[in-house]
This record gives structure tokens, sequence and C-alpha cells, in this order.
């Protein structure tokens, strides 16, 4: 087991200790003596525009223009700065989302597994990880808040959430074009514009080109391996009829048409003999020509688009009302080669259908004394996945014609909750927050799931398919109801710090396993239970240096209770000592225990330089986790979560020809992590540090800008995700995907 090291302790203690002492004897000068300080941050952590400093929450916010000069893509970026947190593109995708955060997430995207992040697109809950990878563009901030968060939002997020928030339309016309060129031939256009029409409407629109060759080659196919295409819009109208309504209507569309992405092979072909190949971006997999996924031919999409409407109201000044009423859905055709080989060893063509409607109202409460946040929540979801897991090589070995097992599994949710979260303030200084969720989630499931010899299953187009055995065929509900609490104390050193301390409990419902196995263990019929998890918190914000400094740190333990564990089995079907199959396995892990130090800061050393630096240090370990009657914990780790994660960031900024020249390089460190429950040496990461710099010179009047950006200056290679199934197929199948290599793209924006 991993255990918290002496000399990083004594490292975040004495950075803890020294801001703490730093701050009383500046807190109370004026910024004025300096000439010049940290520009303040606002966010909408709590549902209502409040300064960073103030919210008794651990919160990290990145500013659209923050992002821009540091060439960040797409939100995994934010991940090597913001601490305690992991975002990365799940196996074999471009635009799914795997996010962790204080070591609670969620692996798998299959239906019936709810992520352990909220990701929130301007208020609306994205209840499956398929297109939740979003793409940087046509934003005005991104929020991360760390720790369960319920009575604030419409959603139960056991982890975190993560906020995406777009900018509202000016009352001027706007209009702008950004070209990106890049190694890889990297080419991204960006085309956006706002117009008012009237003195109360205005509409705008966003377009999205990004595209990008392979960082790797298909050597069986030709095609490139790691590349993207992706096209993307957003349109919105805003309508004004007065200054105390508000209503928009937005819409968003999004297709990946990037080729399936297949991964590294440690080992040759245990069959075939196929090397390894000389780049961990290369790949042999054929799955794509293969018979195997003919049905969909060979076809990689993700398509996912949303509407949106929302009313905000200030009925007085004092009393807010919003709606939030959304629908959205997403649909995926896509090709897993697990054993990465020309032939159909372990191949499988999947369908991933989801559609949610969802619908919040909230009522904001301000007075001189108490604030805070009535809401209801409603949300009615579908998330269906089939796919045939073909073993062509066993099947024609064992049985003379290719074996497939088909599963097709639906999972639907229908889910209300009442939240409320208000804070009273006893004195300017002193403030007590109190917060609670009821939640009744009802989770129904139909599935399938079935063996059959002669290629691909009926369900894939194949009538000629001779099924063997029928391995689940079930439909269940449940319904699962909670409270969950929350209380923070909030206490005004001075102007300029911040001290807290609090409670809050996390909750996520309970589901089925479409992939379960029913008639050999009824069991999966009652699904899998519940998950909770208890956090407290304090921390201290400050500001300090007459302004230049900002110190937010955070200290807290979770204790975390039947955490939910999805994972995977191979499976003898019929008996004959070889492994033809595979089934989901979900465990409810009795305890595990998380606590940690987060630390963040923003130093402006000088006029034109600035600091940013971060860091953690997690210790997350299982307790409980019962197999077989035996607690087997201490041969788990909590996945996804490194021990220790660092950052270190540099800009410096100085007038240029009529113009602002930004320079910023920085640095980031993690320590090691497994990608699942059980170490696997092949798939887990050792740790690693990436480097990137970036070069922008703005224009005086903000109209041009120029920019040179590098990434993994040097051209470090980390795994970001794998599959292990050595014993299925003939090939000895453990594949690993990795991040991207050293990158370097010049962007050049204009406004009109």
């Amino acid at each position: 087991m991993r255990r918290f090291n002496a000399t990083r302790v004594s490292l975040l203690t004495s950075v803890c200790l020294g801001s703490l002492a730093a701050t009383a004897p500046t807190v109370a000068q004026d910024d004025a003596v300096s000439g010049f300080a940290l520009e303040e941050i606002q966010v909408t952590a709590r549902r209502r525009t409040e300064s960073l400093q103030d919210v008794p929450i651990a919160v990290t916010a990145f500013s659209a223009d923050e992002l821009a000069l540091r060439g960040a893509a797409d939100i995994t970026d934010i991940a090597q700065v913001a601490p305690s947190v992991t975002l990365e593109p799940s196996r074999a995708t471009n635009s799914t989302l795997t996010a962790f955060i204080r070591g609670v997430g969620q692996q798998d995207p299959l239906a019936g597994f709810e992520q352990g992040v909220a990701l929130y697109l301007d208020d609306v809950y994205i209840a499956r990880p398929q297109g939740a990878l979003l793409d940087i563009y046509d934003i005005e901030r991104i929020e991360i808040l760390r720790g369960p968060q319920g009575t604030l939002y419409g959603r139960n997020a056991v982890g975190g959430a993560i906020k995406y928030v777009t900018k509202r339309l000016s009352d001027e016309p706007e209009f702008g074009l950004k070209f990106s060129y890049g190694t890889y031939d990297q080419m991204d256009v960006v085309a956006k514009g706002s117009v008012p029409v009237s003195d109360t409407v205005r509409v705008g629109a966003t377009v999205a080109s990004l595209n990008r060759d392979g960082f790797g080659e298909n050597l069986t196919t030709g095609e490139d391996n790691y590349n993207k295409q992706i096209l993307a819009a957003r349109a919105s109208v805003e309508f004004l009829p007065n200054d105390a309504l508000f209503i928009r209507v937005a819409a968003d569309y999004t297709n990946d048409d990037s080729n399936a992405v297949a991964g590294y092979r440690p080992y040759p072909g245990a069959f075939s003999g196929t090397p390894v190949t000389d780049s961990v971006y290369d790949t042999y997999a054929g799955a794509t020509q293969n018979a195997s996924t003919a049905a969909i031919g060979g076809n990689n999409e993700v398509t996912s688009k949303g509407i949106q409407g929302s009313i905000e109201w200030t009925a007085s000044n004092s009393v807010t009302f919003k709606s939030v009423t959304a629908y959205r859905e997403d649909y995926t055709e896509s090709v897993i080669d697990f054993d990465s080989l020309a032939v159909d060893d372990f191949d499988a063509p999947v369908i991933y259908d989801n559609e949610q409607f969802s619908q919040e109202f909230q009522l904001l409460y301000t007075s001189d004394k108490l604030s805070g946040v009535f809401g209801f929540y409603y949300l009615d979801a579908s998330a269906a996945n089939d796919f045939d897991v073909v073993l062509g090589q066993l099947g024609r070995v064992a049985f003379g014609s290719e074996l497939t097992a088909y599963t097709g599994g639906t999972v639907d949710t229908k889910a209300w909750s009442l939240f409320a979260d208000v804070t009273y303030d006893f004195t300017e200084a002193l403030s007590l927050s109190l917060g609670g969720r009821y939640t009744n989630d009802k989770r129904s499931a139909d599935v399938f799931r079935a063996t059959y010899l002669n290629g691909n299953s009926p369900f894939f187009g194949n009538e000629d398919a001779i099924q063997l055995a029928v391995s689940s065929d079930f439909e269940a509900e449940r319904t699962f109801k909670d409270f969950s609490p929350r209380i923070a104390l909030d206490y005004k050193l001075s102007e300029d710090a911040l001290v807290y301390a609090g409670f809050s409990r996390g909750f996520k419902a309970g589901s089925f396993d479409p992939r379960g196995a029913n008639i050999t263990s009824p069991e999966v019929e009652d699904g899998f239970a519940p998950e909770t998890l208890d956090s407290f918190e304090v921390g201290l914000k400050s500001t300090w240096l007459d302004g230049r400094a900002r110190t937010n740190i955070a200290v807290f333990y979770s204790d975390y209770k039947d955490m939910q564990i999805p994972g995977s089995l191979p499976i003898d079907t019929d008996g004959d000592g070889t492994n033809d199959g595979f089934v989901g396995t979900v465990t409810n892990a009795g305890k595990a225990e998380i606590k940690g130090i987060e630390v963040e800061g923003n130093f402006l050393l000088t006029e034109n330089l600035t600091l940013q630096a971060s860091l953690n240090l997690l210790d997350a370990e299982i307790k409980e986790w019962i197999l077989n009657g035996e607690n087997v914990a201490d041969q788990r780790e909590v996945q996804n979560t490194p021990e220790f994660m660092s950052f270190v960031g540099l800009t410096y900024t100085t007038e240029l020809s009529s113009g602002t020249l930004s320079i910023n390089a920085n640095w980031s460190h993690k320590s090691s992590i497994v990608q699942f429950e059980t170490p696997v040496p092949e798939i887990d990461q050792d740790a690693y540090d990436i480097a990137n710099a970036s070069v922008v010179w703005t224009s005086e009047s903000e109209k041009y800008r120029f920019g040179v950006h590098g990434k993994n200056l040097f051209d470090t290679q980390y795994k970001t995700a794998g599959y292990n199934f050595p014993t299925l197929g003939l090939e000895n199948n453990i594949t690993t995907f990795y991040g991207p290599p050293l990158t370097v793209t010049a962007t050049f924006e204009v406004r009109f």
C-alpha cells in the first residue's frame, strides 16, 4: 500500500505554515501601496456571483483568457493544474471522458454506471460520458469543485463537479476567427459571431472544425491512429424584455468522426506471432475492415447534441427565480479492437444510444444576513449499449466458426430531488451554511446476453447466427432514496483571509450491470447498492503581500462506503476449460479512506512576472473488500489517483510593438497510478513529468492575437488507459493507450 512520503508532508506543512505566517502582517495593508495586485476571480460555485476567496469550498477556476494564453485545447488540459483531478479520454476514444476527483470517479462508459464527477454545461447536467470531453472554445470560464456537491446543484456528485460556463452575448456586434496549425498537420478553425437584433434580442453562434493527423499509424489499414476529426457548433438566442427578465435558448452539436483508436501491445501476438510495434502510437488493428464489425461498416463516430432553455427572473432585490429545461442525446458507433492485431481475435462493434430530459427550478434568496438557493430537479434518462464480442480465432479453432457473445442492455433513470443550501451571517466575519438534499432515483433495466456461432449476433444483422446459450435475460427495477446533509462554518480572520470547516455527504444511487449473467448468477437481477461518501474539510483562503499573493489550502478526509467498482471477468460458458466470453462484475467495496492536502497559489512577483503553483498529497486506501468471505483490501488500490501531483507555471508579460507579449512556461508532475483496483504493470503508469511553453502577442486593441504553443516538450510517453484480457482470445490481449507526444501549434486570432 502507498503511504504519505515524509519529505512531501514536511514540504506541504511548510507551505501551509508559511502562508499562514505571511497572511497576518500583510492582510491589513492597502493594495494601493504596491500599485498593482492580482485580479479578483469571480465564480458561481454557490449559485451566486462572488469572489473565489469568499467561497468556503475547494474551487479552482480558469478564465477563457487564461486558458487561451496557455493553449489549452480541451478540458483534460486543466487536470495538469487543478489539485487532485484526473481527466483523460476513455479507452479507444477522443471524446468520451474519464474523470476522477479526490479518488472518486468512473472508468466504464457503459449504461448503468453513472459518473462520480458531475459535468455541467451551463447548469445542465450531462448524464453520460460520451461526447463529454469538451473542447475549449466559446467559454467564459471553467470551474472545478472538489468534494461532494449535492445541495447546490441539480444532480448528485460524489467526487466533485466541473462547470463549463459559456459567455452571455454582448450588446454590441462581435465577430471572431481563430486559426490553428501545428504538428501532425493540425488544422483548427473556430468562427464565432453575435449581433443584437434589437434592444431586447441577441443572437450568436460558434462553429469549430478541429482536425489533426494521427500520432501513429495503423500498419494494417494504412490509416492514422490517434487522429482527430471533430465538427462542433453552438448557437443561442437571448431575450431581455426588461431589466428583471433574462431568457436564453441554446443548442449545441458535436460530431467526432475520428478513426478508432487502438492501443499498443507490450507483447507479440501469442498465436499469430505478430511483433511488437516500434512506436507506442502504432498498431496492427484490423477490426475496422474485419467481418466482425461489418454491421456498422467499421465505423467509429460519436454524435452528441442538445437544446436548453433557461429563464431568470429577478422578482425583487432579494428574490430570483430560475428555470433550466434541457434535452440531450448522443449516439455512438465504435470499433474496439481489444487485440490490436489484424486478425479478429478479440473484436467488438459497439453502439451506445443515450438520451436525457432534465428540468430544474431554483429560487435564489439574498438579504443582509441570509442568502441561499432552494431547488427542485427532475431527470428522465435512458442509456443503452449493444455490442458483440467476436472471438474469431478461438471460435474457428474450437468450433470451426467465429464465436460471438452479444450483450444488449438498457438502463432507464427517473429521478427527482429537492435541495437547499442557505448561509446565515451571524456577524460580518462569521457565517454558517446549512444544506440538505432528498433524492429519489428509480432505475429500470432490460438486459439480454447470448453466445452465437457463425459470426455476428442477430442484433448486428446476422440472420445465420447459431445461438449456443443465453447467459442473461431479465428485466428489473429498484428505487433508491437518500437524504444528504451539508454544514460549513467560515470565519473571516480579516478582509483578506477566510478560514472554514465543513462536512458534506455525497450519494450515488445503485443500478444494474448490463453485462451481468443472471442465468448463472441470479443476484445480478438485484443490481448493485448505492455508494456514499462522508467528507470533512477545513481550509484557508488568503490574499497577502498587498494583494500580490493568493494562497488557498484545503485539508480533507473522506469516508467512502460501498464504493461501486465495475469490472469484467473472462468466463468459460461451455465448461471446456477455455474462456470464451466475459461477464460484467460490480463490487460494492465495503470501505475506503481518502485523505489529503491541497495547496494552490498565485504570486505576482513583479508587475510583469506571475508565478502559479499547486500541489496535493493524497492517501487513498481501501479498508474493506470482501471476496469469498475474506477481506482482500491489502491487494486492492484506488484507481486513477496519484499520491502526489504538482504544478508550477511562470508567466511574463511586457509591452511590445503596440501590444502585449505573454511568455508562459509550466511543468506538472504526477506520481504513479493504477488503472484498475488490481495493479497491472503493463498498463499502470509510473510517475511522470510534462513541460509546456507558450508565447502569445496580443495587439493593444485586442483585435489580433498570435501565439505559439508547445505541449509535452520533452516528448514524455505516459499511459492514460488500457485493456487487460490476457486469457480472452488466443493472443495474450493486453493493450495500452498513451497521451499525446510533443506537439507545437501556431495560432492566429482576429476579432471584429
